[in-house]
């Protein structure tokens, strides 16, 4: 089987190509060919030493890029590549470009290959907004209230339309706030989530932007692959007519995520967060919601991570290691 990873060298597209191949199959079938498509080539020696891999460098808002990515062989699509929410808010043409124009091209040139491969697109909290019940539900409106958002939700009605019609066999997961996170901060407006836990553990002081109040919904990064490839490998028939899944995760507070940090790590490595709240940050992650209903999800085999101490604890033990 050949496999696409857009946003292949990115964090969790690096991650999910480990994943595949260490497990040598996707839905029953050999991992032939991973394809890993970015601006960039992957970091990872050790992932671009395995035969099966191939690194593909382009602007993926560029149709002849992704004429040279998918073809007839290509049975699976993992499209993670994005601009995340605080860039494509400060950088509207790009965001529209990469966001929903590449989106859309994407479609577009499976459509043109005639084989309908499967196509798992990640979406994200951000398709909601405004005024929101306590738990928000599969169909609850969407009301984006950022750009990354919006670009967010269209993709999504594209992909649900070109999969209705029969170009693709697609289905939309929508991703929790992913922490924690290695690495450094991004760009995006959730940022934080990872770095009041990751910098305070690296010995480094850390801000956090928004108020303790303040609810999110978090997935760990491996709960996250694990999402993704169990989402592929769902029978669409399974979906019914609406090939959207809230993915699991945990519902926290900033102040329980710290709370969680001082069990694990002490009081010394909490004090090494600094309170300092920027308003067009926390008015960004005020608008998501900080819980959904996740039944439909679960009862498709879906599931999330048990406490955000234990995620705490997999970070630690994956960064001795």
């Amino acid at each position: 089987m050949k496999i696409l990873i857009t946003g292949g060298a990115g964090f969790l597209g690096q991650r999910l190509a480990k994943r595949l191949l260490a497990r040598g199959t996707l839905d029953g079938q050999p991992v032939t060919e991973l394809l890993l498509l970015d601006v960039a080539r992957p970091a990872d020696a050790h992932l671009l030493a395995d035969p099966r891999v191939r690194a593909e460098t382009g602007d993926i808002a560029e149709r002849a890029v992704l004429e040279r990515c998918i073809d007839g062989e290509t049975r699976a699509i993992f499209h993670l590549a994005a601009i995340v929410s605080g860039q494509a808010e400060a950088e509207f043409d790009l965001g529209m470009r990469i966001n929903l124009d590449a989106s859309r091209t994407l479609l577009e040139v499976c459509r043109a290959s005639g084989h309908a491969p499967r196509v798992v697109f990640t979406s994200s909290v951000a398709v909601y907004g405004g005024v929101l019940p306590d738990i928000v539900q599969d169909d609850t409106a969407l009301n984006p209230q950022t750009s990354y958002g919006t670009q967010k939700a269209i993709a999504e009605l594209l992909l649900c339309d070109y999969s209705r019609r029969g170009f693709v066999d697609g289905r939309v997961l929508r991703l929790p706030t992913i922490s924690v996170r290695p690495g450094k901060p991004n760009a995006a407006a959730s940022s934080f989530a990872s770095g009041i836990i990751r910098e305070p553990l690296n010995g480094e002081r850390s801000v956090c932007p928004v108020d303790g109040d303040t609810r999110l919904w978090l997935l760990s990064p491996k709960s996250a692959v694990d999402a993704l490839i169990a989402g592929c490998e769902i029978d669409r028939a399974e979906f019914g007519m609406r090939p959207i899944i809230n993915l699991p995760g945990l519902s926290v507070s900033v102040n329980e995520m710290v709370a969680a940090l001082r069990e694990v790590a002490g009081d010394e490595v909490v004090s090494r967060i600094d309170w300092q709240r920027d308003e067009r940050i926390a008015k960004i992650v005020a608008s998501w919601p900080g819980a959904w209903d996740t039944s439909r999800a679960q009862q498709l085999g879906l599931t999330g991570d048990r406490s955000f101490a234990d995620v705490i604890r997999a970070y630690i033990e994956e960064m001795r290691g």
